[in-house]
């Protein structure tokens, strides 16, 4: 037997907890979304998200990648 009461139609989040905003794109490495959407997506309709949602994996290009750090040391 199911419990309908806890089941939800909702878009879920696609945060990945790596919650770093990067300053020049003001994007989530982690998610792709942007740190306003972040902070709207609770209120958001299902349709906002999904198209969000959409778009998330064509915003991987924007973000550029650290140089330095440990990977930077070691080259």
């Amino acid at each position: 037997m199911t419990d309908d009461i806890w089941k939800r139609a909702e878009v879920e989040s696609p945060c990945i907890k790596i919650c770093v905003i990067q300053p020049e794109t003001r994007l989530c490495t982690g998610c792709l979304r942007s740190i306003d959407e972040i902070g709207a997506w609770s209120s958001m309709s299902p349709d906002d998200r999904r198209a969000v949602m959409d778009e998330l994996e064509s915003r991987r290009s924007k973000l550029t990648r650290r140089r330095g750090g440990r990977a930077g040391r070691l080259a």
